[in-house]
């Protein structure tokens, strides 16, 4: 089972668990394709465990009833994009005992960031007249640059089991420390040949660890969903890029697809 990425930086290491009812959660969403809810759906054989062990208060995915005053865990995916979203996740914050972020939208800005600077500050080069339903716009940003997060479960979509890992710390209490390493390190302890040797482009050497390289496994180079390790030596990965002959270009650009808010994707070379 994979590392996952717990944060606690309120919870320090408690959990919301009470012994007198079931932990109230809701799950709500932001700016995304709802594809990490559905992944939370797809663990069949465990499923019905985890619900035994919560009160499921409300899933923005499966009902339009309105959310509950009150409750422990909030579960939030997808990243801000517009002042309202804002609004509604600072007033989560404020209800939730713990705050968890999934998916890449929620924990890096992901897929939506990589219009930061595109339509959603020059909205008129995409539409003549910008929606009203649209409301007022912001750029793209991850959860964390908003609120404090207590955990996260990253990459584009989460690994269920990780969710599960990480709601069972929300619920029951961790001190377990974030995940920093990159994922090359991953591929070495699982003996897998490096892309770079074959002259590809791979973005472990810059990507945090903790999927267990699922994409690597499976034949496919990494393309960074996770987020860059803080760790990460960004300069240096460019170097490598050169001596293996692989397109520095092409590594900026993948680079953003995951990471455009990411203040360290623009540093300079």
């Amino acid at each position: 089972m994979s590392e996952t990425y717990p944060q606690g930086r309120r919870l320090n290491g408690k959990g919301v668990r009470d012994r007198n009812r079931p932990v109230r959660v809701v799950v709500a969403s932001f700016a995304s394709c709802f594809g990490c809810q559905l992944q939370i759906t797809n663990m069949e054989q465990h499923l019905m465990d985890v619900l035994g062990q919560i009160d499921l208060s409300y899933w923005q995915l499966t009902s339009s009833e309105p959310m509950p005053e009150s409750f422990d865990v909030a579960v939030v995916e997808g990243a801000v994009t517009t002042e309202e979203a804002e609004k509604q996740l600072r007033e989560l914050r404020d209800r939730a005992k713990a705050l968890i972020a999934i998916g890449a939208c929620a924990t890096t800005a992901g897929i939506p960031g990589i219009a930061a600077k595109s339509f959603y500050e020059h909205p008129s080069a995409v539409y003549e007249h910008v929606p009203q339903a649209c409301g007022a716009m912001i750029s793209p940003r991850p959860l964390s640059a908003i609120v404090d997060v207590d955990f996260e479960v990253r990459c584009c979509p989460v690994d269920p089991y990780d969710f599960t890992i990480m709601l069972q710390r929300a619920l029951y209490g961790s001190n377990k420390l974030a995940t920093t390493r990159m994922l090359c390190s991953d591929c070495k302890r699982n003996e897998t040949s490096c892309f770079f040797g074959e002259g590809q482009l791979c973005m472990g050497l810059v990507t945090s660890a903790g999927c267990g390289a699922r994409c690597v496994n499976l034949g496919r180079p990494c393309q960074g969903c996770a987020g860059i390790s803080p760790h990460a030596n960004l300069a240096s990965a460019r170097k490598s890029c050169e001596r293996y002959g692989v397109s520095v270009s092409d590594f900026d650009e993948k680079l953003e697809l995951f990471n455009q808010t990411n203040q360290a994707t623009h540093e300079a070379e």
